[in-house]
């Protein structure tokens, strides 16, 4: 069984996350350790930490994984942006070092206009830095696809590819594969035939060991679009068939597959999108 769960907040402490996402049945989560629209992040507390450490164990949610802030651009070719993203992002692996989260979801950036060629190179170097600075770390950098709007990198498989072999410690690199994305980027995988050939190309230019995560959203618009609109399980473009085929496939049995879609402060949203997933889970016989 995949484990199912949810990007989940976390007001009023990192750790209040596990204890919402308990309340909302997840296996696996997600969550922000810091604030996603801000530079500057406030430090985890000792007390915090061991409050996380001790439900993690008390829930069983793992894997756990978080979300870079949206601030954060590693392919920029402004200088002190650059700078600034490479110093976010460490902050961000260490967090979730501390926590020992599975890795760190990423978007690999924007070359705002140099080019795909500089972007991917710029990034490689970005992460060679950030991994400099993180030594002996055991948290993944988990590069996200994307659905491929404006000069953002990452809707191609072989983006993902490419950066991953230029860095000086590939083997720190991973993928999260976004479902509303992916299909945005133009990789149709809601048919048997175009499910099979959407993993075998993942495969071929990445390797499906390194695909670590899942995030399961709709999308509010067609395959193409290269608009990143996420809304409920089953009532967009990607459809229920579009998630059965992943959520049944025995290669992401253990894998992390995590909700991104719109909710309210009651959460309900979540408890019926994931309700929903697992309805289209097949029964081992």
């Amino acid at each position: 069984m995949p484990r199912l769960g949810a990007h989940v907040s976390t007001a009023g402490g990192v750790s209040q996350a596990l204890v919402r996402g308990q309340s909302i049945g997840c296996e696996a989560m997600q969550v922000f350790t810091r604030n996603n629209n801000q530079w500057a992040g406030k430090p985890l507390s000792s007390t915090e930490i061991e409050r996380w450490r001790s439900l993690v164990q008390e829930t069983g949610i793992q894997p756990v994984i978080s979300h870079a802030s949206y601030l954060i651009n590693l392919a920029s070719p402004n200088p002190d942006l650059w700078q600034r993203s490479i110093a976010t992002f460490v902050d961000e692996l260490e967090r979730a070092e501390t926590l020992g989260l599975l890795g760190v979801v990423i978007h690999p950036g924007s070359h705002m206009g140099e080019g795909e060629v500089w972007g991917l190179q710029r990034i490689a170097h970005a992460l060679d830095a950030c991994f400099a600075a993180t030594a002996g770390y055991a948290t993944l950098v988990l590069l996200e696809t994307t659905a491929g709007a404006g000069q953002h990198l990452g809707h191609r498989f072989e983006h993902l590819a490419a950066i991953r072999s230029r860095c000086c410690q590939p083997e720190r690199v991973a993928v999260c594969f976004d479902t509303c994305h992916v299909l945005a980027a133009g990789y149709d995988f809601r048919t048997d035939e175009g499910y099979r050939a959407t993993l075998a190309e993942f495969d071929h230019q990445v390797g499906l060991h390194l695909l670590r995560c899942f995030h399961l959203n709709d999308s509010k618009h067609d395959l193409g679009s290269h608009k990143d609109r996420h809304t409920h399980i089953g009532e967009g473009y990607v459809g229920d068939d579009g998630f059965r085929r992943i959520l049944n496939d025995p290669r992401f049995v253990e894998t992390a597959m995590v909700l991104e879609t719109p909710k309210s402060d009651d959460l309900h949203e979540d408890v019926e999108n994931l309700a929903r997933l697992r309805s289209l889970i097949t029964p081992e016989l």
